[in-house]
């Protein structure tokens, strides 16, 4: 498992991405599909999870709808239309973000 700091910045664009490639995701499901397809490398707590979403959703990039499961409310997020754009932006930064770290710490450049 990665550790917090490394992988602190980077829990937003992962959030946004992974909710922005299904129409509705609660936060349970969120942690597990990341925790899932890291193979456990990235664990997203509940404490650095919902933070995050109420932030997205105060801005507008998230919206909520809440859904009764037997005697509980789910709560879901999807991606607003103005957060699409958002995702965009997030997913174009990680990725060279990425490319700048590989440049750091390999000796060879990745092909863009």
């Amino acid at each position: 498992m990665y550790s917090k700091e490394l992988t602190k910045g980077t829990l937003q664009p992962i959030i946004l991405k992974l909710i922005s490639s299904r129409d509705k995701m609660y936060g349970y499901e969120i942690t597990q599909e990341v925790k899932k397809l890291t193979s456990g490398k990235i664990d997203i707590s509940e404490g650095a999870l919902y933070p995050i979403l109420h932030k997205l959703e105060a801005q507008g990039v998230l919206t909520t709808e809440k859904v009764y499961v037997g005697k509980r409310v789910r709560k879901y997020y999807s991606v607003t239309k103005d957060g699409k754009q958002k995702v965009i932006e997030a997913t174009k930064e990680i990725n060279d973000f990425i490319m700048t770290l590989h440049t750091i710490f390999n000796t060879k450049p990745l092909v863009q």
